[in-house]
């Protein structure tokens, strides 16, 4: 069973985000790792880390970092390579999205990489995120809130 809750394993979503730097051609979406990892619970302090657990393993990861009053940042949606393929992601960012609304913000960004991440760039764009800008292949996109 899939289950997703706030985070209450700071390991467990270290190693998932260190499994998901370690993607050939992610390194630029990972400038500020260190500081992000070195206190996980701070970084997302006025946002969320949720975990995804397949009965009862982590495996899936996604984060809301706050912009500003108005405005949060999606990061980190990585489910691991042998559990893909099995409908997490769609879960993962709605969880993300009713976090977002819980927390009173009107805009979600994500800023993601179409040639490395192409299943998901499909996935945020089919669930309605639409496309800022794109700067060298690394592509910002949004998605507004009721």
């Amino acid at each position: 069973m899939f289950e997703i809750r706030e985070c209450d394993d700071y390991e467990a979503a270290k190693k998932l985000i260190l499994e998901y730097s370690e993607i050939k051609g992610a390194e630029a979406c990972f400038v500020s790792l260190d500081k992000e990892l070195s206190d996980l619970q701070g970084f997302y302090n006025d946002g969320a880390l949720l975990l995804g657990y397949d009965d009862g393993n982590p495996i899936a990861t996604i984060a809301v970092k706050k912009i500003n009053d108005d405005r949060a940042e999606a990061k980190r949606l990585y489910i691991k390579p042998e559990c893909r393929g099995n409908g997490y992601a769609r879960p993962m960012l709605n969880a993300m999205l009713d976090k977002c609304r819980e927390l009173h913000f009107k805009e979600v960004r994500f800023t993601t990489k179409p040639e490395v991440m192409s299943i998901g760039y499909a996935l945020y764009r089919k669930m309605g995120f639409e496309e800022l800008e794109n700067d060298n292949g690394t592509v910002l996109m949004r998605m507004m809130l009721d």
